[in-house]
Order: C-alpha cells, then structure tokens, then sequence
C-alpha cells in the first residue's frame, strides 16, 4: 500500500523540475558581440558575478577580432548590443546601421608600446618625430607599427598622432593591420618593431621583452581620446527598454568595480582576455595601468568624438558625416545614475 508522501513525490518533483522554467517568462536574451580586450571589462565583470542572470538578463556573447568585423556582423542584422570602440560605432552608424551609443567604458586607453632599436631610439631622442626620422635613417627603413584593422580606435588614434600631433604623416611609418590574439605575437616574436594598442598587450610585452616601453599614451596622441562604448540597436532599445535599463545599472556598477575593486575584477577579465593564458597578477596590473580610464558617463567623451570623427572623415574611414547627435542616446545613462538608491 502507498502512504500519501509517496503519492506526493512525483509531483513534488514535478513542480521542483518546472519552477525554474515559469521563470525564464522573466528573462530577456541580447545577442551581444564583444572584443576580448580590457577596455570593455564592464562586461566581464557582470558577466563573472553573476549579476547580468540576477537582473533576468540571459546574454548570447559573440566575441570579434575586431571592431570592423563586428560592424560587417551589425550590416548583416546581427547583434542587439555592442561593445566596441567609438569608431567603429560611426563607421557602422555612417554605413546606414541604426545604433545609439548609450555609454562609454573607457577613455585615453591606447599606448604605443615600442622594443628593440625604436624603443632605444625613442629613449635616447625626447622628439617623438625626430626618434622616427633617425630610427629610419640607421636602419634603412621605416618602423614597423601593428595595430587594429583601418577604421578602429587604435589605428585611428595612431594615425591621428602621426599627422595631427607630429606632423610627419602616415607615410613616416609602416602601419601593419591585424588582430589583437597577432598584434602580441609579432611584438612578442620581434616581427614588429611597435604597436599602437591598449592592455593588457602594453603590459604583456614589458614584462616579457627586454627594454620594451611604452613611448607614448593616448593623452599625448589624441588628448581626451573616446576608447570602447556600449552601445545598442534602436530596435533593441525599443523592444526591451527594462532589460536595457537593466544593463545600463550593471555596466554603471561594474564600473565601479573597475575603479574601485581590480583585484576583485580581475580573475573575470581574465576569463575572456588572452584566453585564460595571461597571468592574475599582469590581469590586475593591466586594470590598474595609466591606460585602464574606466568611466561610463557618455557626456564625457563627446567632445573628443567629434575630434575623432572629423579626423576619420578627412582620412575617409567614414563614407559620410555622422550626426554625433543621432549616434548618442545619453537618457538612458543619464535616467540611470539619475534614480534613488535602491529603485
């Protein structure tokens, strides 16, 4: 004969087994396409503590070599949510892309880290022009510069330095365009003689190549300059405007994290940058290096856009002007840091 507990049981388990399916009514999916560099470890972090599944967030991550190839990805209706530079987000907005960069993440993040004879060169010569010009004439050729592919915040920001700030045009130097996984191998392997590029790489290569340094940051090369964003479809914004809402607090607090905790960040940074292979503790000097500015105050990063922009559309990195008006959407950070503690 059956007693009654052992009735109950299977439905017990039953009702246990379809409990957090009833909940999944209140989970929103993004598709979100992400580089696997520092600049946009806000989504690392919430991603790591676990808040983005808390906050009924369930986000389909797509990782990117590059942020023209995430911008080829958006012209192909993919992706709901970005994390990427500014430029290719004007790129994509240029191309007929309808996103809204909602906040930044970062700013003054790129370093040109040289080694070998141009890092000597550079040390000895206070002129960053003059260090060039005599690294070429002793060794018969130009200096080897890697980087992002053409359009991205690295390559522009070089290319920016070389014409606007020293004078001495794109053609001072070789700009050699690849991914960031093969911008550390050729520095680490020598194939290269410096690289415009941001952390943990700068840190990376000074740690691991003899007299590596870096020759000059991003105050120096384009003052003020806009690093990675987050940003979103219309379509996105439209349609889910809570978990949006929901996203902007977690990238707000993670930010806070960035800047206040990079211990706490780092093992997940770590997770998603340099595939696990970098240590903890170059993770964690990386967060706290003069290239790692986090902020997500979009309001800030407006006026050196406008300067990056004017700049790519004299280089013609932008078919056509973009209305930097359109492209920002600052309500929903400004609603977000704007609102009590605790709604």
């Amino acid at each position: 004969m059956f007693t009654l507990p052992r009735l109950l049981a299977p439905l017990a388990a039953l009702l246990l087994a379809t409990g957090p399916a009833q909940g999944n009514d209140d989970t929103t999916t993004l598709e979100v396409g992400y580089m696997p560099i520092l600049p946009v470890a806000q989504l690392f972090v919430m991603e790591g503590e676990g808040w983005t599944g808390e906050a009924g967030l369930e986000l389909e991550l797509t990782r990117f070599s590059s942020g023209p190839a995430m911008v080829q990805a958006l012209a192909s209706g993919e992706l709901d949510v970005m994390y990427f530079g500014i430029g290719p987000a004007m790129v994509a907005r240029a191309n007929g892309v309808p996103i809204k960069v909602l906040a930044a993440s970062i700013r003054e993040q790129i370093g040109l880290v040289a080694r070998g004879e141009l890092a000597d060169t550079f040390a000895r010569v206070e002129d960053p022009a003059e260090a060039i010009a005599r690294f070429t004439e002793a060794q018969g050729r130009k200096p080897k510069i890697a980087t992002f592919p053409r359009g991205s915040v690295p390559d522009t920001v070089l290319r920016y330095w070389l014409v606007e700030r020293l004078g001495v045009g794109e053609e001072a130097v070789e700009i050699v365009a690849m991914g960031a996984d093969r911008v550390q191998q050729a520095l680490l392997a020598g194939a290269v003689d410096a690289a415009s590029i941001l952390e943990p790489i700068l840190t990376t290569v000074q740690e691991r190549v003899e007299g590596a340094r870096v020759v000059a940051r991003a105050d120096e090369m384009l003052p003020g300059q806009p690093g990675a964003v987050l940003a979103a479809r219309e379509a996105a914004l439209a349609d889910h405007p809570e978990a949006m809402r929901a996203l902007m607090d977690l990238h707000v607090r993670a930010t806070r994290m960035l800047l206040e905790e990079p211990a706490r960040a780092a093992p997940h940074v770590r997770e998603f940058v340099g595939k696990r292979l970098i240590g903890l503790d170059t993770v964690e000097a990386a967060l706290r290096s003069p290239s790692s500015n986090y902020l997500a105050d979009p309001h800030a990063i407006l006026e050196a856009t406008r300067t990056m922009h004017d700049f790519q559309a004299a280089q013609g990195t932008l078919k056509k002007p973009v209305d930097l008006e359109a492209l920002f959407d600052t309500s929903l950070y400004d609603a977000v840091v704007r609102a009590p503690a605790g709604s």
